[in-house]
Formats: C-alpha cells, sequence, structure tokens
C-alpha cells in the first residue's frame, strides 16, 4: 500500500489538488484506491464531496493506475487527460469523513487510450455502499 508522500511518485497533481489519498493494489488491469474526505478538501461544500470532487478522484484514481506502472520502473509519472466520461451516475454526495474506494477496472488500451470502468463505494458500509460509477477515456501524455 502507498499512501502520503509516497503517492506523488504516481501522481502529477500536488496539494490541495489531490484527490488519493492511498493506493490499496494495483494488478493486471485493475486498482483499488482510496480517498478519506477532509473538511479543507477543495471539492468540500457543506460538508460533502461535491460532484466535481467525486469526477477529479475517479481520474486521479486511474492516474495512480497508470502512474504506478512507471512507479515500478523508477520512472516519474506521466501527464493524464479525460477525454470522455460516459455512463456516469452519482448516486449521492458523500460527507466529510467517509473514507472512499475506488475499483478500477481497465475494459480496453491502444495508442495511449486506456478506457476505464469505475466504482466509488463507502468502505465498510452497509447501507448506500455505491456512491458513483461510470466509464472514462484517460490520454496519456508519452513525453
Amino acid at each position: 500500500m502507498l499512501k502520503g508522500e509516497e503517492l506523488y511518485q504516481l501522481i502529477p497533481q500536488r496539494p490541495p489538488i489531490v484527490m488519493v489519498s492511498e493506493v490499496r493494489s494495483v494488478g493486471e488491469g485493475c486498482a483499488q484506491i482510496g480517498l478519506q474526505i477532509e473538511k479543507d478538501n477543495i471539492f468540500v461544500k457543506d460538508g460533502k464531496l461535491q460532484e466535481a470532487g467525486i469526477i477529479e478522484h475517479i481520474a486521479q484514481s486511474a492516474a495512480a493506475m497508470e502512474g504506478y506502472k512507471s512507479y515500478v520502473n523508477q520512472l516519474p509519472p506521466k501527464l493524464g487527460f479525460i477525454g470522455e466520461i460516459k455512463k456516469c451516475k452519482i448516486f449521492f454526495l458523500p460527507c466529510v469523513g467517509t473514507h472512499l474506494l475506488t475499483i478500477l477496472t481497465v475494459l480496453g488500451e491502444a495508442a495511449g487510450v486506456t478506457l476505464v470502468q469505475a466504482k466509488v463505494e463507502i468502505e465498510d458500509s452497509d447501507k448506500e455502499p455505491l456512491v458513483a460509477e461510470c466509464q472514462m477515456k484517460i490520454f496519456i501524455k508519452n513525453e
């Protein structure tokens, strides 16, 4: 598991825009990425993480998954861009203090484009565990 400043080896973002707090696992075509929602998060309004924060968390989770490949090869993280978001459903806005666990599955990769399926859940919740789900195309800059 990677957390804290170790995450900066996986993603190009820096505070105050960092939207991942831990990388639990990265495997072949899948990853589990966490986010602890803090009250000083720039995407928090009225005690809840807003839609833009959820989307940014998904994008940075995908970046962390890709960045892990660079990390194991001792290379800096590559810059990525959201190319498309589809089939996006946000079921509710999670509160400050909540820990999110995002499960990413790679649906396809070609020519620097990665298509991922993301499910954002509240960790260890029996009711309303699914916060959001979507498919996202990420373009990776190979320079």
